[in-house]
């Protein structure tokens, strides 16, 4: 695929894969940032979509729970 045809999110990927082979200690300094602050993205990215159903499921469940007992 050429340059020209890429999406802006393989884009994104492709410049992050370059500057972590220029730049292997600035990797662990983001991994730490994003373990401690979280990231949806990379949440969701993770799961399969069953993961992330049952994810959106257990939020619902919870919020209707937490409405009925707590208000």
């Amino acid at each position: 695929m050429r340059r020209d045809d890429e999406t802006p999110e393989e884009k994104r990927e492709r410049i992050r894969q370059e500057e972590l082979k220029n730049n292997p200690g600035g990797n662990f300094k983001d991994s730490l940032n994003r373990g401690s602050t979280g990231n949806i993205a990379d949440l969701v990215g993770g799961l399969s979509w069953k993961g992330t159903g049952i994810l959106i499921l257990v939020l619902i469940v919870g919020f209707i729970i937490y409405a009925a007992f707590f208000r």
